[in-house]
């Protein structure tokens, strides 16, 4: 172990744990605690949403992703930029002001409001969908801390997994969304930082050890070297839609990705959060993207028992231990502040949409800060136990999330802010279907030939279309 890396660990954990404390300290309401109460810069809301996005899939999944297949895993980062710049674009001023207009805090409470007739009902499946998911998405999180403790210390990955748990819950507990948001904003200089710099780093030890990225590609398999995977006519459709659908799960579906634009407080901050997040974006993925090159070159495809620890690796093998410290700090900051944003999302439909609003309890502002506290707590050891008994890769787990999530409420907020026709019994049917058919299509094969990422969110929008044309509201046939 090595004791400088470790100095640097511990240093960074008082750091983000005293940010949460600072920035929690005074009287909190509900809103303050779920949303921010309007009071956060759209600066820092755009540095915590790509934080916040941008999970130990990044780091440690993607980088691995792309060592394992070479230029063509340009599309995922491809599909996932788009995504981000339209949601930033075209979504985060409607979420502002819809945000505004109905006095919402979270996002299925957004979509309840605006179909009244059954909103108890949406509240409830909505909050199973994204808590059944959620719980593992976060437990992806932590397993990915595991992997990192283990890479760098040689530590148990058991150890690393409840260090990480310990940690993420101290920070939602102690001041909900504006904690989350202001540690969101120092891990994500963070990961920017890692992602940027290891990339230069490790061009230049390629070029002072007479190495070759197009040579490695060139000998490291036949599709390595071509950015379609050498895949040609229906095959190369296929390629093309798996790696590039993660752009459908950042159309306003992602939960804890669309609180930050409810939060905005107005156009001004709102134009000046898309710049920063759209220039973060391009670099962040730029960089990721070219440390799996470099990966590439350094290092044989045998290597690694496990390709996702590919980033620490080249870490420690190439930076001294204080800098290594520092980035391995990164992919830490990654991990810790998604898993937050997620307990803070599940937190949030189970106190306001459920207990608030759907069970109509009659708790004072207090009480239901409190309520949300101990969601937190049994929300993050519910993540903690997924992460110690799974198996799955973090890429993996997070890619079935992201379908099961943002591939089934992102059409449903599609339709909510764009076609008047949509209806009560027409999301209903969006998300129910998105939720079961997302389960049944990755238990089966299918999912390793079209990804759910982009089924669901076609079934789910199909689903949707149908039954509001079938079963339309009340109100819509009082105009015919």
């Amino acid at each position: 172990m090595n004791n400088t890396i470790l100095i640097v660990f511990i240093l960074y954990f008082v750091i983000i744990i005293g940010i949460g404390y600072i920035t929690s300290r005074g009287k909190l309401s509900h809103e303050d605690f779920l949303l921010g109460g309007k009071k956060l810069p759209g600066w820092a809301l755009a540095f915590s949403e790509r934080a916040t996005g941008e999970s130990a899939w990044l780091l440690l999944g993607f980088t691995g992703f792309v060592f394992t297949t070479g230029l063509s895993g340009i599309w995922v980062a491809a599909g996932i930029s788009l995504g981000i710049i339209f949601s930033w674009l075209f979504l985060a001023k409607r979420f502002m002001q819809e945000t505004d207009k109905r006095k919402v805090l979270t996002l299925p409470d957004y979509l309840a409001s605006n179909f009244k007739e059954k909103a108890s009902l949406i509240r409830w499946v909505a909050t199973i969908l994204v808590a059944s998911f959620f719980m593992f998405y976060v437990g992806a999180q932590f397993a990915g801390a595991g992997k990192l403790f283990l890479t760098s210390f040689d530590m148990n990955p058991i150890l690393g997994i409840i260090i990480s748990t310990i940690v993420v819950i101290a920070i939602a507990f102690f001041g909900g969304f504006i904690s989350v948001v202001w540690t969101d904003m120092v891990q994500s200089i963070m990961m920017l930082l890692t992602l940027c710099a290891l990339p230069i780093v490790a061009l230049f030890y390629i070029y002072n050890n007479d190495l070759s990225i197009s040579h490695s590609l060139v000998s490291s398999g036949g599709s390595f070297n071509s950015w379609f995977g050498g895949a040609t006519g229906f095959a190369l459709g296929v390629l093309f839609f798996n790696n590039f659908s993660w752009f459908f799960g950042y159309l306003g579906g992602q939960p804890q990705l669309s609180t930050r634009f409810m939060a905005l407080k107005n156009e001004k901050e709102a134009k000046q959060a898309t710049i920063v997040a759209i220039i973060w974006t391009i670099m962040a993925y730029t960089g990721a993207f070219l440390i799996g090159l470099a990966a590439i070159a350094i290092y044989s495809q045998a290597s690694f028992s496990d390709v996702e620890t590919i980033l620490p690796v080249m870490i420690m093998d190439l930076m001294p231990p204080w800098i290594a410290g520092a980035l391995l700090a990164g992919i830490l900051a990654a991990i810790i502040t998604t898993a937050n944003s997620q307990l803070l999302v599940v937190t949030s439909s189970v106190s306001e949409d459920i207990i608030h609003k759907s069970l109509g309890l009659k708790l004072t502002d207090r009480q239901l800060v409190w309520t949300s506290k101990i969601t937190i707590i049994i929300s993050g050891i519910i993540g903690m136990g997924i992460a110690l008994t799974s198996e799955s890769l973090v890429y993996l787990i997070v890619s079935w999330a992201w379908s099961g999530v943002g591939g089934t409420l992102s059409p449903a907020i599609l339709m909510t802010f764009f076609w008047k026709r949509y209806s009560n019994t027409g999301i209903i049917a969006t998300i129910i279907s998105g939720f079961v058919f997302t389960v049944l299509w990755i238990s089966t094969p299918l999912d390793t030939i079209i990804t759910s990422r982009f089924t669901t969110f076609f079934i789910a929008a199909i689903f949707g279309i149908v039954f509001s044309l079938l079963f339309p509201d009340k109100k819509l046939d009082a105009v015919k």
